[in-house]
């Protein structure tokens, strides 16, 4: 029973692995993953079979601590992607001051087709909230003549998004400097904002209210659904209190392999402290 689980598993991943490579390219990021957990599975399968055959040669310790580690890594990864999954269906917070959206590799000189579904996101959203401000993240990657900041607002440009709405960002090459330098932006952006206008000092006017200092920006990051739960603790974890995640929509072939990538990526980012 266990063994025929095991073994229907291990196709599964193997085949998801074959869909993988037809659909997107044999290049497609972290896709072997998927032959790994294949053979973890099968390895379990003969593991099992020999130590039933050599119970007496094996101690029990063995076993149980490759099971209990097993185990763990699959708790681990349910627990990931149920808060991927909740990420991603997180609803859209209207009225934020400035929304940062996340930069994907591009295509020479246009968007992917994972960046376009990131700005379509972006466009509904300042036409539902035309005060907000668009901080578009991302420089240049491999391969990339242009940033991806700029292909960003090329591309919102000639959809019809106020210029004068939108700041570029064009240092970063990973989710960690996304954040950190469109902070670093909106700060500068800000601080311009507020030497444009009076000062409002709170003071108590009688009979009336207590009139209060400027209010803490609101913040949205705006990515792909699966990357929403990273980016937003890696948002607080580099000072942005209050910050919200705008989900866009991702390939429903490659959800599942994106999903579990981001949980080596959390992990990652979890043990270097970046989150």
């Amino acid at each position: 029973m266990v063994e025929g689980i095991l073994i229907g598993l291990a196709a599964l991943c193997a085949i998801y692995f074959a869909v993988i490579v037809l659909y997107a390219g044999i290049g497609t990021s972290f896709a072997f993953i998927w032959l790994f957990f294949a053979a973890l599975l099968l390895f379990l399968v003969y593991g099992k079979w020999y130590y039933e055959k050599n119970q007496d040669q094996i101690p029990l310790w063995v076993p149980v601590s490759i099971v209990t580690t097993c185990l763990a890594g699959f708790v681990s990864l349910a627990v990931t992607c149920a808060l991927v999954f909740w990420g991603a269906a997180s609803s859209d917070h209207q009225g934020l001051d400035y929304v940062i959206v996340l930069g994907a590799i591009g295509k020479e000189h246009t968007a992917s087709s994972t960046l376009k579904k990131r700005l379509d996101k972006a466009i509904a959203y300042t036409e539902a909230n035309p005060e907000t401000m668009l901080v578009l993240s991302g420089g240049k990657g491999p391969g990339e003549k242009k940033s991806e900041a700029r292909i960003m607002y090329d591309y919102l440009v000639y959809n019809g998004v106020n210029p004068e709405m939108m700041l570029l960002e064009e240092r970063s090459v990973s989710t960690v400097e996304n954040i950190a330098y469109s902070k670093v932006v909106i700060d500068r952006h800000t601080e311009l904002e507020k030497r444009k206008r009076p000062q409002l000092v709170p003071r108590k006017v009688p009979g009336r209210y207590l009139v209060a200092a400027d209010r803490p920006a609101e913040i949205g990051v705006l990515t792909s659904n699966y990357h929403v739960f990273r980016a937003r603790l890696t948002a607080r974890k580099w000072g942005l209190e209050n910050v919200y995640g705008i989900s866009a929509d991702s390939d429903p072939v490659l959800f599942v392999h994106l999903c579990v990538r981001e949980w080596a990526s959390i992990i990652k980012d979890r043990l270097m402290g970046n989150m």
